[in-house]
């Protein structure tokens, strides 16, 4: 499974205005490339009488898949600046669409590249980046008599965020632990607990952390 990385929380739209025309910016994850380009044909479709739909994606652990569509602009002055934005960012399974509405000004190759690439930053703001960190879900197994002294360490420690507790015939506390603490957090629960708590990891997980 990949590492930690950083994508968009979800959908965005964002619009900016340069020299009269209009600039719409659609983001949102992909996970797949047929996630991506169904994005972008939903957006075209809304937009039909847009004069371009300029869009780019980057998907993958190792950004494996990828591409930048111009639809119309000078090559490369729209797709690429929005791809590029994208990798600058080190971000991963992302798809962007910029709509332009033509207000009648040329704006040259270079006022292209600078319009597309500000519309994409405007966009990503929109969505909002998030960092997806990859997690063990591990499982605490206490004597009631151990619970209270549990519950207040685990709720008042944040490297460990409690998903929930089962009350059955032992407490059952299940909690999140980062990938590379899983051996501090083990000796962390085995010292608090005098060596009474059973242990086990279960599954991996990530869990998506705000960065706006």
């Amino acid at each position: 499974m990949r590492k930690d990385y950083i994508t968009v929380q979800g959908f965005g739209k964002s619009e900016i205005n340069i020299q009269k025309s209009r600039f719409l910016t659609f983001v949102n994850r992909a996970e797949s490339e047929q996630q991506a380009q169904a994005f972008i044909e939903d957006i075209k479709s809304q937009h039909k009488s847009a004069n371009h739909n300029c869009s780019a994606y980057l998907i993958g652990e190792h950004d494996s898949i990828q591409k930048a569509n111009d639809d119309g602009e000078p090559s490369g002055t729209a797709g690429v600046p929005i791809l590029e934005v994208l990798k600058k960012q080190g971000l991963k399974d992302i798809v962007v669409v910029v709509t332009r509405y033509f207000g009648g000004i040329k704006l040259g190759s270079g006022g292209l590249i600078r319009a597309y690439g500000k519309s994409t930053s405007e966009g990503l703001r929109a969505a909002h980046l998030v960092e997806r960190r990859l997690h063990y879900l591990m499982k605490v197994s206490v004597d009631y008599t151990w619970l209270g002294k549990v519950e207040n360490e685990v709720r008042s420690n944040t490297n460990y965020p409690l998903h929930r507790i089962d009350y059955a015939d032992a407490v059952e506390i299940f909690l999140y632990v980062p990938v590379f603490m899983e051996e501090y957090f083990i000796g962390w629960i085995t010292e608090l607990t005098n060596g009474k708590a059973e242990i086990h990891q279960q599954n991996q997980d990530f869990l998506e952390f705000n960065l706006q």
